[in-house]
């Protein structure tokens, strides 16, 4: 957007000839809207198109009158393969199955692609048929696509031409497990997964179980041993064990807007103290702007809450021995538009243009949520 460029200030240590054009493709739901909010505080990148098939025509601000002041663009229905020779890089805020029947090699040539659906997530296309019903049209690019998960993943997306932003609940569940199996003090068979979202991680679009009548004052699990992410958790857990394993994995809804909460449970095959616990995630996350430890001797708050990632692009993560079973018991949480989705989906830009990390997700918590 011009006029955005024209306001924009000279930041120092970099010019306006350092920005770079990103659009949004499905601005207008949670995510996109998300991925704009977080954009429009950005130093380097300028917020070229705002794309959206539903509100074609109109001002984005007029979708979402907070964004009023802020910024002037208009919604377009653009074609991708146009739009990619006007931009460095697009994200796609689409719904499954979208976004990997418009992917093409073609764009790719022309910009960077960040897509925030899981079009590209899983390496083999026969998962997409078993988990996500449909078969992939273009399982050529699953080998192309990098997993944007930065703690884990930074240099294979600092090269990477298409970044598949993780799942909110992959994100939790895999930096919170990730520490406990490069150690090797669980049993990888054991895990059990319990983990709980914000009415946000559904969507914008009208369905009957995220009614407020329906879902307020109640919670319940769904797509119980079934759930979509759970191969994508597994695979991308699989790589610090030597050998396969299937997880528990049950989400659960529960009357808030934001955040995900993961509990996780595992049995201990070495025998730890809390404090050694502890330090094994220290070293696994040191120096880790976004990630955040809960000491479990901490005299108050000992495990982390939704309400304290709110709004921010940090996962919290707490944890304790049980002596009594013998297991390790982690919990993790992070809001599920942040860091679960527009945030990280930033942190990966940043990555990939080799800016600091952390460029346009300074923000804090949002306290009280």
């Amino acid at each position: 957007m011009a006029v955005q460029l024209e306001q924009m200030k000279t930041v120092e240590g970099f010019s306006s000839k350092d920005t770079k054009k990103v659009a949004v493709v499905g601005a207008t739901g949670y995510t996109g809207q998300e991925l704009v909010r977080l954009l429009l505080q950005h130093d380097r990148a300028q917020l070229h198109t705002a794309v959206s098939q539903s509100s074609d025509g109109k001002k984005l601000a007029s979708v979402y009158p907070g964004l009023q002041k802020h910024t002037d663009l208009v919604c377009k229905n653009e074609d991708l393969e146009e739009l990619a020779e006007k931009v460095d890089l697009l994200f796609l805020a689409l719904p499954h199955g979208n976004a990997a029947g418009k992917v093409s090699k073609s764009i790719l040539a022309k910009c960077k692609v960040i897509d925030l659906g899981a079009d590209f997530r899983l390496k083999s296309a026969a998962d997409y048929e078993t988990w996500y019903k449909f078969k992939h049209p273009q399982p050529e690019l699953l080998a192309q696509a990098v997993y944007g998960l930065p703690e884990l993943n930074r240099k294979a997306i600092s090269q990477a031409s298409l970044v598949a932003n993780p799942g909110c609940y992959a994100t939790c569940s895999i930096l919170t497990l990730a520490p406990l199996l490069q150690a090797g003090i669980i049993d990888a068979k054991s895990i059990i997964i319990d983990a709980k979202s914000g009415v946000s991680g559904a969507g914008r679009a009208a369905a009957l179980g995220t009614h407020f009548n329906e879902c307020n004052e109640s919670i319940k699990a769904y797509n119980v041993g079934c759930h979509r992410h759970t191969p994508e958790i597994e695979e991308q857990l699989a790589a610090f064990t030597s050998t396969s394993f299937c997880t528990s994995f049950t989400p659960h809804l529960v009357p808030m807007n934001r955040g995900i909460l993961v509990t996780a449970y595992a049995s201990l095959i070495s025998n730890i103290s809390n404090k050694e616990l502890y330090s094994l995630y220290e070293s696994f996350y040191e120096n880790e702007l976004f990630i955040r430890l809960f000491s479990p001797d901490a005299e108050e708050y000992k495990m982390p809450e939704t309400r304290f990632v709110k709004g921010a692009n940090f996962c919290d993560i707490g944890m304790t021995i049980d002596q009594r079973t013998n297991r390790v018991i982690a919990v993790g949480a992070l809001d599920n538009l942040v860091k679960g989705a527009a945030g990280q989906a930033i942190q990966n830009m940043n990555i990939l243009f080799d800016w600091p990390e952390s460029t346009g997700l300074n923000q804090s918590p949002i306290f009280p949520s």
